[in-house]
């Protein structure tokens, strides 16, 4: 005999041990109780049984009336149909507990427990630290990427023109213009840097190193091409120090190599703004009045929403987007 003990609220029916009547509820209602915990008393013979449940009435007519002769008292309610089927016909006439109360988990020999490395470990605990400090907020933009000056470029300086070396000029610029991005809050203060140090991150196969671009604002375009050929040939071969991946002021993070069209990256503490870039896609875009394909890309920046306001950080994308679409501005200033 199945009893579902729907007064005391389970999520799944409830197996009775064994056939009677329900003397006595032990849960109350709404009771929040654990798998294999009792919740009723079941009486095989009936005595004792004064009501089958809290909010149930019994019908006057179907209330047994007090006798104190035993072979009276041993009146059951009428069993339904399922309950006179044969226990062999009846398959949940005796359930096992554990079946009931506990969910089927996958075997233990198709996992495997591997330790994390001391790299995976460092980078985890430093993007949780970073959402559970920050006020983290992202806005977004798009860059139309022309490419008119990249044989001119390599046949001056023996380095392709990369995108990097264009979006590291441009945030350099933005961090000029908007100073604040630049900072970061240490207790009750706000720390102004004069400097401005660019983060770089990259995926290798041992994990996300960020090595750092010192100085950046003193570069031209060829210097940080070069320097980041060099910091990513030492991150892939694994021969990167902590010294080259130490400091940064602002990250730039490109997960357009990897195929991401857009994403929310999380800020590299103890700075307090990252630049995501994205992969480079043809869209229709009405250039002069006409609808052409352009190389397009959407572009993201996190902030801390504590230091810096949503104007700021508009317009420090803003920033990026201009220059990036025009270099020319970096010269006129403008």
């Amino acid at each position: 005999m199945l009893i579902a003990f729907l007064l005391v609220q389970v999520t799944i029916d409830v197996a009775s041990p064994e056939a009677g009547v329900i003397k006595e509820f032990v849960a109350k209602e709404g009771d929040t109780v654990e798998p294999g915990t009792k919740v009723a008393i079941i009486s095989k013979s009936g005595e004792g049984v004064a009501h089958v449940a809290p909010s149930e009435k019994i019908p006057e007519k179907a209330a047994p009336k007090p006798t104190e002769k035993k072979d009276e008292v041993k009146q059951t309610p009428k069993p339904d149909v399922a309950a006179e089927k044969p226990k062999k016909s009846t398959p949940a006439t005796s359930p096992p507990r554990q079946a009931a109360s506990e969910p089927q988990l996958p075997p233990k020999d198709r996992e495997r427990r591997v330790p994390m490395t001391r790299l995976r470990k460092r980078v985890a605990t430093r993007l949780k630290d970073s959402q559970n400090t920050f006020a983290l907020l992202t806005t977004f933009n798009e860059v139309d990427l022309r490419s008119e000056y990249k044989d001119a470029f390599y046949e001056k300086h023996g380095v392709k023109l990369g995108l990097m070396s264009g979006f590291i000029k441009a945030a350099v610029s933005a961090l000029q213009h908007q100073p604040v991005v630049n900072a970061v809050i240490d207790g009750d203060d706000i720390i102004y840097r004069d400097y401005i140090d660019i983060s770089i991150a990259v995926g290798t196969p041992k994990g996300l190193v960020v090595p750092v671009i010192r100085n950046a604002d003193n570069m031209n375009f060829a210097d940080i091409e070069k320097e980041i050929n060099t910091l990513a040939k030492k991150a892939n071969d694994g021969t990167i120090s902590i010294d080259e991946m130490a400091g940064g002021s602002f990250t730039i993070s490109n997960g357009g190599v990897y195929g991401s069209l857009l994403s929310t990256p999380i800020i590299n503490p103890p700075q307090s703004a990252i630049l995501g870039m994205h992969s480079i896609v043809s869209r229709p875009m009405v250039v002069g009045g006409n609808v052409l394909p352009r190389p397009m890309m959407y572009v993201a920046l996190t902030y801390d929403h504590r230091l810096i306001d949503g104007r700021e950080a508009v317009f420090f994308l803003r920033r990026i987007k201009d220059v990036v679409e025009d270099p020319r501005r970096l010269l006129l200033d403008v």
